[in-house]
């Protein structure tokens, strides 16, 4: 079912339009160094593990540039398709971490690596953030207030998807909750 999700192109047009919003929030908010206005600088990414042939649209990452003179400093709006500089799409991150996490579904985590080439190193990486830098992070320090006291750091992001996941009509309505969350630093 997982696999099939993240074939779909209609979740990465969600995580467009949501994005495109948050990118008009951060422009109409201005420059936050020195309140000038904020213009589009954008620039292209090439993402992993999302499906095959999706638009430019899609691959490009909302930046914004001060247009007053003497600042023109440069703000990466938030984003719920990309987590940072990583090169895999943020909501495949967590469903792979998600499944390596769960003990019964270790088979299925492999198959789903595979699907989207991902290395173990790569996974390992990814495995020593979230127990080591996330669990310290301003983000998880914002988001832990309004999630359940049961969800510990220790099993971080399983347990934080799984319980949106289960508090959501859909698995994909739960992962774009989750994503919306962790893009709101």
């Amino acid at each position: 079912m997982l696999s099939e999700l993240f074939r779909k192109s209609s979740l990465f047009y969600l995580l467009l339009k949501i994005d495109q919003d948050l990118a008009e929030k951060a422009r109409a908010a201005g420059c936050p160094y020195c309140g000038g206005p904020l213009h589009y600088a954008n620039y292209p990414r090439k993402p992993r593990g999302g499906p095959d042939g999706l638009p430019d649209e899609c691959l490009v990452r909302f930046s914004l540039c001060c247009g007053r003179g003497g600042c023109r400093c440069r703000t990466i709006a938030p984003s719920c398709r990309f987590n940072g500089r990583r090169v895999y799409w943020h909501a495949v991150m967590l469903a792979v971490m998600t499944l390596r996490q769960g003990r019964s579904a270790g088979k299925i985590a492999k198959k789903f690596q595979d699907l989207f080439g991902m290395t173990r190193n790569t996974v390992a990486r990814w495995i020593v953030w979230y127990r080591e830098v996330f669990p310290c992070s301003a983000t998880w320090r914002r988001i832990r207030g309004l999630v359940n006291p049961e969800i510990g750091n220790s099993n971080l992001p399983a347990d934080f998807v799984n319980h949106t996941i289960a508090h959501c009509p859909s698995p994909e309505e739960g992962l774009i909750t989750c994503l919306r969350l962790l893009c709101l630093s």
